[in-house]
Protein backbone atom coordinates (compact mmCIF):
# COMPACT_ATOMS: atom_id res chain seq x y z
CA UNK A 1 0.00 0.00 0.00
CA UNK A 2 1.54 3.23 -0.95
CA UNK A 3 1.30 6.62 0.64
CA UNK A 4 -0.06 9.43 -0.83
CA UNK A 5 1.34 13.04 -0.58
CA UNK A 6 0.13 16.08 -2.18
CA UNK A 7 1.82 17.56 -5.16
CA UNK A 8 3.99 20.19 -3.00
CA UNK A 9 5.40 17.51 -0.79
CA UNK A 10 6.03 14.68 -3.44
CA UNK A 11 7.95 17.95 -5.15
CA UNK A 12 10.14 18.26 -2.05
CA UNK A 13 10.78 14.89 -1.63
CA UNK A 14 11.64 14.72 -5.37
CA UNK A 15 14.16 17.10 -4.71
CA UNK A 16 15.76 15.36 -2.39
CA UNK A 17 15.90 12.38 -3.91
CA UNK A 18 16.99 13.51 -6.98
CA UNK A 19 20.26 15.02 -4.32
CA UNK A 20 20.75 11.49 -2.87
CA UNK A 21 20.91 10.02 -6.50
CA UNK A 22 23.54 12.72 -7.30
CA UNK A 23 25.64 11.71 -3.92
CA UNK A 24 25.19 15.58 -2.82
CA UNK A 25 22.88 14.54 -0.44
CA UNK A 26 24.04 15.04 3.25
CA UNK A 27 22.93 14.35 6.73
CA UNK A 28 22.18 17.07 9.84
CA UNK A 29 25.45 15.89 11.30
CA UNK A 30 27.54 16.21 7.78
CA UNK A 31 27.83 13.03 6.72
CA UNK A 32 26.81 11.56 3.04
CA UNK A 33 23.45 9.89 3.08
CA UNK A 34 24.01 6.35 1.32
CA UNK A 35 20.44 4.75 2.51
CA UNK A 36 17.60 5.19 0.60
CA UNK A 37 15.30 5.42 3.02
CA UNK A 38 17.07 7.71 5.23
CA UNK A 39 17.36 10.10 2.00
CA UNK A 40 13.20 9.45 1.86
CA UNK A 41 13.05 10.45 5.71
CA UNK A 42 15.13 13.76 5.09
CA UNK A 43 12.52 14.39 2.42
CA UNK A 44 9.56 13.80 4.39
CA UNK A 45 11.16 16.12 7.58
CA UNK A 46 12.22 19.03 4.99
CA UNK A 47 8.15 18.60 3.88
CA UNK A 48 7.08 18.99 7.45
CA UNK A 49 9.04 21.97 7.97
CA UNK A 50 7.69 23.57 5.05
CA UNK A 51 4.16 22.93 6.59
CA UNK A 52 3.21 20.65 3.81
CA UNK A 53 1.00 18.60 4.14
CA UNK A 54 2.30 14.89 4.95
CA UNK A 55 0.36 11.76 6.01
CA UNK A 56 1.08 10.52 9.53
CA UNK A 57 2.73 7.27 10.11
CA UNK A 58 0.20 4.45 11.17
CA UNK A 59 0.19 3.75 14.62
CA UNK A 60 0.17 -0.13 14.13
CA UNK A 61 4.03 0.47 12.39
CA UNK A 62 5.00 2.30 15.03
CA UNK A 63 3.47 0.18 17.85
CA UNK A 64 5.05 -2.96 15.95
CA UNK A 65 8.45 -0.92 16.24
CA UNK A 66 8.60 -0.37 19.80
CA UNK A 67 7.12 -4.23 20.48
CA UNK A 68 10.71 -5.24 18.38
CA UNK A 69 12.97 -3.00 20.48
Amino acid sequence: MSKQYLTAAATKIGKVMHEFKEGKLKSSSGSKVTNPKQAIAIGISEAKEAHLKVPTRKKSVAKNKKQQL
